[in-house]
């Protein structure tokens, strides 16, 4: 993980998001790209020529002062931070900037949203999630990189995943975390005990060569994956908890939603998701 983005917007959250990015760099010889996303009102966008050049230069100049300031950190103290400052939405346009950069990780922090607002609204970082072609780690405390013991990772064992597992376990090698696999039956995709454990051995000889991880699966039934997800995570100590997305938008996101926003958005615990 040699490149990490780090969405800044002042709060708190963001400031969790770049000290564990900074521990995270330190330890792979690595650069913060931290991002602030400056989104200009339409009044200055809609404005004529010269003057919404001045207005926009004015706000920009601004940020980057505020930016600087913020990035004044002890814990930055050795790490390669190149900031950023650009003028759009930070929930669409950032794989742009992960893949301009070729950076390999975008680490985010979160407050989690949940009733209505989360239904017609959703949080940035759902946003990020949903759109990223690289992995995100959703923080939402102050987590300490270095702890991370123990990860579990919950996917649906089908051959789609298998190259999005196989980049996980990478991430997980390079934090230097015991592995733990997750399956959760659930009444509407119902399987026996032996089609669920046929189904993983299948996948993991598929991915690789071997069904030696049979020993740290878990089989668990809920009526929904995400319930299933977090209650496992409680149940073995998990320090983190990684899933998988299609990254669906649209009316096919609104129609089905999505298991790793959901578990990103409730989550206490830090979460990594990968799209497949």
């Amino acid at each position: 993980m040699k490149k990490i983005i780090v969405p800044i917007d002042f709060s708190i959250y963001s400031e969790y998001a770049l000290e564990a990015a900074a521990t995270m760099a330190k330890q792979n010889n690595g650069e913060v790209l931290a991002i602030h996303m400056l989104e200009l009102s339409e009044a200055v966008l809609t404005k004529d020529g010269f003057e919404q050049n001045q207005e926009a230069i004015f706000y920009l100049k601004l940020a980057e002062k505020k930016f600087k300031e913020f990035l004044q950190k002890d814990y930055l103290q050795g790490v390669r931070v190149t900031p950023i400052v650009k003028h759009f939405k930070v929930f669409s346009e950032i794989s742009d900037v992960a893949e301009d950069h070729s950076a390999d990780l975008i680490i985010m922090g979160s407050h989690g949203s949940s009733g209505i607002s989360e239904i017609f609204v959703g949080s940035n970082t759902e946003k990020v999630v949903r759109h990223s072609n690289i992995p995100v780690l959703v923080l939402k405390d102050d987590i300490k990189i270095e702890g991370f013991k123990k990860v579990l990772f919950a996917t649906d064992f089908s051959s789609e995943s298998v190259e999005v597992y196989k980049k996980a376990l990478a991430k997980f090698e390079a934090l230097n975390v015991e592995v733990n696999l997750l399956y959760v039956n659930t009444p509407s995709r119902f399987l026996t005990s032996k089609e669920m454990r046929e189904k993983v051995a299948n996948f993991l000889t598929e991915a690789e060569g071997n069904t030696n991880r049979m020993a740290n699966t878990s089989f668990v039934s809920n009526y929904s994956v995400e319930a299933g997800i977090l209650n496992q995570a409680s149940e073995i100590n998990a320090d983190l908890i990684a899933v998988a997305t299609h990254g669906r938008k649209g009316i096919a996101h609104f129609l089905e939603g999505s298991i790793s926003e959901d578990v990103a958005n409730h989550a206490v615990l830090p979460v990594m998701t990968f799209k497949i």
